[in-house]
This record gives C-alpha cells, structure tokens and sequence, in this order.
C-alpha cells in the first residue's frame, strides 16, 4: 500500500506523538506498506477460558482497543479495522482452578476440552468453556468495547483453519525443527505440534505421532494405556494443536495484524512467529506487557483467583479509571491490588480536567484521549477521592447525605444532580472505606513534640474564619510546622535559615493522630471540606486521647 498523506491535522500530530499507542499504531502503518493483500487490518487479543476471566484479560482488550483507536486516527480511518477477542476454548482442561466450586466434577473432566467439560457452576450454556466465554463478552459488552468474538472450538469443528492444519502437516518436520530445540529432551522425544481428540474419552492426548497420511490429511497414534491405534484427521476438530504452533497457525490462517502479548511469552511469540513464517504467514505487530502483581509481589492467575477482579475493582471505583491503570507504563510491571484504587481515580479527574486546557499534542499525549478514544467528556469534580475518603474517616459518615451536607458547605450549588459523577464518587468513597480503610485504621497517640504541635494548630485555626479556604489553612499549617524543629526542612526549595521549609513528618503525624493513617491528601484541602470548627473538635479529642483509645 501506499503511504499516508496526513491530510489532517490531527492526523499529522498523531504521527510525532510520543504516547505509545502511537507508537504502536505507526508499526502498523508501516506494516500496510509492505502488506500484500487489502482490506481490514486485524486487531486480536487471545484469552484462555480454563479459569474466570481476570482483569489481565480486560486489560489486553483495552490496551489493543488503544492501539485500534490510534491506527484509525493516524490512517484518518481510510483502512477499516477490526478486533477479534480470540477464546482458546478447545484446550484440553489440565489444573481445577481454586476458585471455583464443584472441584470433583471438574476433576473429572481433566484433559477434555474446556467446551466438553461440565460447568461448575451449573450455567445454562452447559460446559465450563462456553460459560466463561460468556463471562468474558459479558464484561467487554459492559464495557462497550468494539469486538468480534471467536471461539476455537468452532473455529476448528466448521474447518475455518483446515487448509492451514493440511499445510502444517505437509511441513511438519520444519516446524519440528523449531519447536524441538525449545524443549527439554524428555519432552522433544515424543513431542507433535498435533493433539489429537480421543474418540472414546473425548480427552485431548499428547502422545507421539507414529505415522503422518499427508493425502488423507490424517494422523496415526497409539493410545499409551490400552495400545490402542487410531487414525484421526488433523481437520474438522478432531485434533487440534499444541499452543505455541496453534498461536502461529491462527496467525496465518486469520492473517492477523496486531496482537501484544504478556512478557512472560517472548521466547512464545519468537517461536510462534517462526512458525508462523515457515506455513507461509507474516508473525503480527504487538508489543510485550509487563505482568500485573498481587500485593505479595505474586503473577495473579486465572486459576488461583489472586489479584483483584474486574467487579472488585467496579464495586469502588469506575471503569475509566481502571483503564488509565491499563494505560500507564504497560511495559512495567505494577501491582494490582485495592491500595492502587484511589490514587487511579484522582489521577484520571486530574487528566480529565486538565484535556480542555490543552493543546493539540499534549492532549493526544493525555491518557483520557486514549480512554475515551479521542472524546473525553467534561467534568467538574471539585473533591478528590482521597479527600472523600478521609472525610468519612474523620466524620464517621455512613451514608450519602452525611458526606454530601460537608460538600455542600464546601463548595456553594454542589449537589448530587449537579454533580452525578460526584455523587457516584461519594458512593465508592463509602464502600471503599468500609471494606478496605476502616479494618486498618489505627490512630496514634501524641507524644509531647506533637501534642504541643496540635496545641499550637488548634489556636492557629481558631484565629481562622470557619468559611477559611485551603490555601490559608495550609499556610497556617506552615507555620506551626516552622516554630517546631522536628519539623524544619532546610534543604527544602525556597528555604532560609530565617524560614525554613516544612518536612513531610509534619503532615505524617497529622494523619496517624487525627485520621488514622499514614498518609493523605493536602490536609488543608481536608479541613476547609470538613470544616475548621470540625477540626479543632478532632484535635481536642485527639489530645484527650479518645480516637486512640477508641482505636
């Protein structure tokens, strides 16, 4: 194909944009130079159904929807795109997962194919792959992502990838010669890239092949139990294949374009692409993500269920900022855990109203572009999240209205119609709280340095209206800090051996005995939203030590 013209602008500052979707979709450009057919470029995502769909699977979905939406912006949708969501359902099922219930009936079922196994929960799509297959659209659909769904199973039984599997076997030894130095010697003596399906125990078998009928398009094996010789057509479902060529043999029957992939699979994806290469196919673009973490620094697992799920994460927070999670560094590792959850929030309403101010580059550069596929919505949202969430700490509220009469003395004409997304916050920001901040609230008691200190705040905001805006809380707050040692920074920016800065100790000391934390937001944000009247009654309590003994 040839190349771009850019007519627009947008277009034209996409094709120096650093943000890495970009810089994946310009892969892809580059790509259709060199293309030899026409027509759709193919986005895939794979997913595996012997487990629930996590939230790494929501997460490859979203990034490659990125991707999608900025090929489609670079190639100012001249090229018409597509995104197959691929379901790797016709894997035979090799571990019970720990989640789920009725273990011995999956048990049982071992080494049959996910959609030959019964489903655990007893679902009326009737086997364990077709069930999660519909947990997973279920949760695209939710998300209102643009996608086609696959299924291996019946990619395989209507001989959507036959002439490819025919191909396979008629180069069988070179894609031996592949995989063989990839194995362990054990492994490579009876290695086939073909399984096939048992037709008496319906269980996928990796045995070795003893004859290879290429004219009959069909495989002889040996059942290793019974000794039992079969011959079994490597088409129309009755095998299937191993992984790595079964990746690299839908790459080129589907022509696939674009697929990332975990970075646990590099050495995977260069094999699959030789693979790919010796049937005659072109491997596909992709880029490789690093892993999602659980909070003990552990890969999370379909199949141990560790980690956060998609509906943890949308009980206490909205699905935009679970994307800007996926957005960030996809290429680092990071933990996934509820600790991430509110600063994911604040993050994406700090993007969102910073998009309107800027100009063309910086907002192709601004992670809600990429979120809402270059239509950010406007919204004001004047409390943060963190905020919320130590107002309910200080407060004790355990319902909207409590919250929402601190709001609106805060901030004049706010109100849960005027603000629905506020309102919305308002309800995560109780739920989080109660699950995950109250079980692990302990407040400190003062020692002698901070309980002076506290003396000294207390009648700095009694000198401040009750109405006091942050600004000239902090400042107030500043210099309290400055008169106390402990809490003097001179190698801070801006600091004099006459005024000196102010060291983070001071704000610590001020969440573990009034909030009960370790940390938090701007604190005179949170006394001009919980009031100073409100404050100082929180100050005098503490000093009384009634929130550490009640603690």
């Amino acid at each position: 194909m040839t190349d771009f013209a850019f007519d627009s602008a947008l277009a034209e500052i996409a094709r120096t944009s650093n943000a890495w979707p970009f810089e994946e979709a310009r892969k892809l450009v580059e790509r259709l130079k060199k293309r030899p057919k026409d027509g759709p470029v193919l986005f895939e995502t794979g997913y595996g159904p012997s487990g629930l769909p996590h939230i790494g699977t929501f997460g490859e979905v979203a990034r490659t929807t990125m991707v999608r939406h900025a090929f489609r912006t670079l190639t100012e949708d001249k090229v018409p795109t597509r995104l197959l969501c691929f379901s790797d359902d016709m894997d035979g099922l090799r571990k019970v997962p720990d989640n789920v219930p009725n273990q011995a009936l999956l048990a049982a079922n071992l080494g049959k194919p996910l959609t030959e196994v019964p489903d655990p929960f007893g679902s009326p799509e009737g086997s364990f792959g077709r069930a999660n297959n519909a947990r997973l659209r279920a949760f695209l659909d939710r998300f209102g992502f643009d996608y086609e769904f696959a299924s291996s199973t019946d990619y395989y039984r209507e001989g959507r990838f036959d002439e490819v599997l025919v191909r396979m076997l008629e180069r069988f030894d070179a894609v031996m010669e592949i995989m063989l130095p990839s194995l362990r010697a054990e492994r490579a003596s009876t290695y086939s890239p073909f399984l096939p399906i048992h037709p008496k125990t319906r269980i996928v078998m990796q045995v070795p092949i003893e004859e290879r009928n290429v004219a009959n398009h069909s495989i002889v094996w040996r059942d290793p139990e019974t000794a039992e010789r079969f011959e079994t057509k490597v088409t129309g479902g009755e095998a299937k294949l191993q992984w790595k060529p079964d990746w690299a043999m839908r790459w080129t029957a589907l022509e696939v374009d674009y697929e990332m992939a975990g970075k646990d699979l590099i050495d995977s994806v260069k094999l699959a692409g030789e693979i790919c290469r010796a049937l005659g196919g072109v491997a596909p673009e992709g880029f490789n993500y690093e892993l999602f973490l659980d909070e003990k620094g552990q890969k999370i697992s379909k199949s141990k269920g560790n980690g956060l799920t998609i509906d943890e994460w949308l009980a206490y927070a909205s699905p935009e900022s679970l994307s800007l999670y996926m957005y960030h560094k996809p290429r680092e590792a990071k933990k996934l855990h509820f600790d991430v959850i509110p600063r994911a929030v604040d993050e994406y309403f700090q993007f969102l109203g910073g998009f309107g101010r800027q100009e063309g580059k910086q907002k192709l550069g601004n992670p809600v572009w990429h979120i809402h596929s270059g239509e950010p919505p406007v919204i004001d949202m004047p409390v943060t999240f963190a905020l919320l969430l130590n107002l309910v700490s200080a407060s004790n509220a355990e319902n909207r209205a409590v919250l929402w009469g601190f709001i609106g003395r805060y901030a004049a004409g706010v109100t849960p119609e005027t603000h629905p997304k506020l309102d919305e916050l308002v309800g995560y920001a109780l739920r989080y709280y109660e699950d995950h901040v109250k079980p692990t609230k302990r407040f400190a008691a003062p020692d002698e340095v901070e309980r002076a200190a506290l003396e000294r705040l207390d009648a700095a905001l009694g000198a401040l209206p009750a109405d006091a805006p942050a600004e000239a809380v902090q400042n107030a707050l500043y210099d309290v800090a400055r008169a106390v040692p402990r809490y003097q920074d001179f190698a801070a920016k801006g600091a004099t051996p006459e005024r000196p800065g102010v060291s983070q100790d001071w704000f610590s000391a001020l969440y573990r005995t009034l909030i009960g934390q370790e940390k938090g937001p701007r604190f005179g944000s949170f006394v001009a939203l919980y009031g100073v009247p409100e404050t100082r009654a929180l100050i005098q309590r503490a000093l009384a030590g009634e929130l550490a003994q009640a603690a």
